[in-house]
């Protein structure tokens, strides 16, 4: 089984060096793909071993990108700011040793210390054992014949992972992996993380409603050009 890690990045330069050494535990090949940044992350992820793939900007576009350039059997989507614990690829080969298993996450703990990290780490997992709703930042992994036949993520600006997921889910069954641990940053709702919860909860309800994606990002500070 070969295993392609996905990790779409922007301006990621801090980061994006341990990313690629974290997922080479996890794949055999690792595709990076930049939405341009300007602070030399593609060249630290080339420099770290990386495929580097030039995608717009924007997950949704960058995560097409990469998962077109890859020649794995099974996909992984993971984030700049996420990193798997060990036993991720043996995991992963359990889970699909399965046929009918297409694909799935991991539990995904934020790694900060406090209130707040704690809540999101809990909301997460049971939004995942109740509705079978989760993110990118969980990791998300799937037989990449699958992804083909699903049409893959969709060049969304907010939102790609959880429409991804919708579809995932009625196409056949799903693993969610809780032995280990997708261990993420919690550095988007670090400052303000009510208010980040309200949003996401408010912006998710609105895209479940047929509200488009466009209109939402404008909402979302995430889809903003940083400063």
């Amino acid at each position: 089984m070969k295993i392609s890690a996905i990790i779409p990045a922007w301006n990621e330069v801090l980061t994006i060096a341990d990313a690629v050494d974290s997922a080479r535990a996890v794949a055999d090949e690792i595709i990076v793909a930049d939405g341009g940044s300007l602070d030399g992350t593609a060249e630290r992820a080339a420099a770290a071993g990386a495929r580097v793939v030039r995608a717009p900007k924007g997950r949704g576009q960058q995560l097409r990108a990469g998962a077109a350039c890859a020649s794995g059997d099974v996909l992984l989507f993971l984030h700049a700011d996420v990193r798997l614990e060990s036993g991720a690829r043996e995991a992963v080969e359990r889970a699909l040793s399965d046929v009918e298993v297409i694909g799935g996450n991991f539990y995904v703990r934020f790694e900060d210390a406090s209130f707040a990290a704690w809540v999101f780490t809990v909301a997460n997992h049971w939004r995942r054992e109740w509705l079978q709703i989760y993110y990118g930042d969980s990791a998300i992994f799937v037989r990449a014949a699958t992804y083909s036949a699903l049409g893959g993520f969709r060049a969304l600006p907010i939102f790609e992972d959880y429409e991804f997921v919708r579809r995932l889910e009625c196409a056949g069954r799903t693993v969610y992996l809780r032995d280990v641990v997708a261990v993420a940053s919690a550095r988007r709702f670090s400052d303000s993380p009510l208010r980040t919860l309200g949003v996401w909860t408010a912006l998710q309800a609105l895209f479940s409603m047929g509200v488009s994606a466009e209109r939402l990002a404008r909402f979302y500070a995430d889809t903003r050009p940083k400063p």
